[in-house]
């Protein structure tokens, strides 16, 4: 069994409200924050107190993602709006009302940026013209969460399936009925060869390609919000509404580490969204408005 030291680096706040998403930045050693005070932060690892305000908008701010292809941040609002914001002005170029009940995740392939929200819509927009292209009515129910290898991408649902499409927004592969409530987590196993879910029902399962599900267990006591490979992919790293953040061997889905507010100082809330930020560098963030950099060392 791997041997996991976690070493807590440093607490970061300056939110007013929960915080719902982070994403890489532009440079080594800094990454981006948003959440339900409008406001996204960029941060420095290097200078964590020190957060810098890139935009603020009105609405809760649910997903959050640095485009390097175009040089862009999306950022998907509560209302289904999504902002377009030129990092160099630091300003919202355009906010364009397209999805309903929130944008729930993002994702890119080849220059083809994705957003999934509610009412089950998948749409792909052209960030040079800032409009939308094609939209997809993929489900009755939200769409959660997305993840992408290659030229495909995994989509979780409120529906309980999980989708895989590629890139040209074909569906090639459905698992009915994946958990027995919403798919909140997702994510692409390294291998090639597997896919890793998780949701409301708080198990934790792993899939084929080919619909098959090869393990399920019990992996929290609450919701799944996020799965989150290590760059390296040796482990990966799960974030619940039970406060907790554990960590498994990616080789036999194995629980390797429990990193909690008792023995670890981490979060007291509900821990929303994760972020590698390097081979060594685990960032979390969620209901209790702060930011942490954990060290973690396998």
């Amino acid at each position: 069994m791997k041997k996991i030291e976690v070493d807590k680096k440093a607490m970061l706040t300056g939110h007013n409200s929960a915080i719902y998403a982070l994403s890489h930045w532009n440079d080594t050693g800094k990454f981006l924050s948003a959440g339900g005070d409008g406001w996204v932060v960029e941060w420095d690892i290097e200078n964590p107190q020190m957060g810098r305000l890139i935009a603020k908008t009105e609405s809760q701010i649910f997903s959050l993602k640095y485009f390097p292809t175009c040089n862009l941040i999306a950022v998907g609002n509560m209302e289904g709006g999504i902002h377009w914001i030129d990092p160099l002005e630091n300003s919202d170029m355009k906010n364009i009302a397209h999805h309903e009940q929130g944008i729930f995740a993002m994702g890119e392939i080849g220059g083809r940026i994705f957003t999934a929200g509610g009412m089950g819509r998948l749409t792909q927009w052209d960030p040079i013209r800032i409009k939308t292209k094609e939209t997809l009515h993929l489900s009755h129910t939200s769409l959660r969460c997305m993840d992408i290898q290659g030229e495909r991408m995994v989509i979780g649902s409120s529906d309980c399936s999980i989708y895989i499409l590629d890139k040209e927004m074909n569906i090639i592969g459905r698992m009915e009925n994946a958990h027995d409530n919403s798919v909140f987590a997702l994510a692409f196993h390294p291998d090639g060869k597997h896919i890793i879910s998780g949701g409301r029902d708080a198990r934790l399962k792993v899939w084929t390609w080919e619909g098959k599900e090869v393990h399920s267990q019990s992996a929290h006591w609450f919701t799944i919000n996020d799965i989150k490979f290590k760059p390296d992919s040796s482990i990966f790293a799960t974030a619940s509404r039970d406060k907790t953040i554990r960590i498994w061997d990616a080789s036999d889905f194995s629980l390797l580490k429990e990193i909690n507010s008792l023995k670890n100082e981490g979060h007291v809330n509900s821990v929303n969204r994760l972020l590698w930020l390097d081979n060594d560098h685990l960032i979390s963030t969620g209901d209790d408005r702060t930011i942490i950099i954990w060290k973690i060392n396998s």
